[in-house]
């Protein structure tokens, strides 16, 4: 009964969104358990896609699909902390591009929690590969792996070991997020 009352004096919930009542404050929570959700999804589904449908299909046309979700996953965990930061205002507003929300985590968000590095760099090389595949004018599958070519030649490889490497590196980072985003 206690806690029932208390959610009720925390929580205003109406048929569409949710608010957080603070006395001063009513701020508003949609923005960011939506795309914490949406990252948990995504990690989950690529999860799928790597250790059950993968090994079935053998198609390596797939990775492709697999390293899509991985970097909507750890864009949705960033763009999370950023609607949390931003919800308390402790952000200025940005566009709603990858490369805005890549630029503000690295200055404000980066730097108030000491993130290490090592996840700006993993989410930069997730969206490298995903850069080179579309701008690969060679797309080709050789033994198990998925081989993208540009116009100089400039091969790169897609293979189901740096997958999982990528999808552990992913759920690490999501976890870390929402880690982050409880604290406060």
């Amino acid at each position: 009964m206690f806690f029932a009352l208390l959610f009720k004096r925390l929580f205003l919930v109406d048929n569409t969104q949710t608010y957080l009542y603070l006395p001063n404050s009513v701020l508003y929570m949609d923005d960011f358990l939506v795309l914490k959700q949406q990252a948990i999804r995504e990690v989950r589904l690529a999860d799928h896609m790597l250790t059950m449908t993968y090994p079935l299909l053998k198609d390596p046309k797939l990775l492709l699909a697999i390293l899509e979700n991985l970097f909507l996953a750890s864009s949705h965990a960033m763009s999370a902390l950023l609607s949390f930061e931003r919800a308390w205002k402790r952000i200025p507003a940005f566009q709603d591009t990858f490369e805005s929300k890549f630029h503000i985590f690295k200055q404000k968000v980066v730097p108030r929690y000491q993130i290490d590095m090592k996840w700006l760099r993993f989410i930069a090389e997730l969206k490298e590969a995903l850069e080179d595949h579309r701008q690969a004018s060679t797309e080709f599958s050789r033994k198990g792996m998925f081989v993208m070519a540009n116009e100089e030649y400039r091969l790169r490889t897609l293979s189901v070991d740096d997958l999982k490497y990528y999808l552990r590196l992913t759920k690490d980072f999501v976890h870390y997020v929402l880690q982050l985003i409880r604290t406060g």
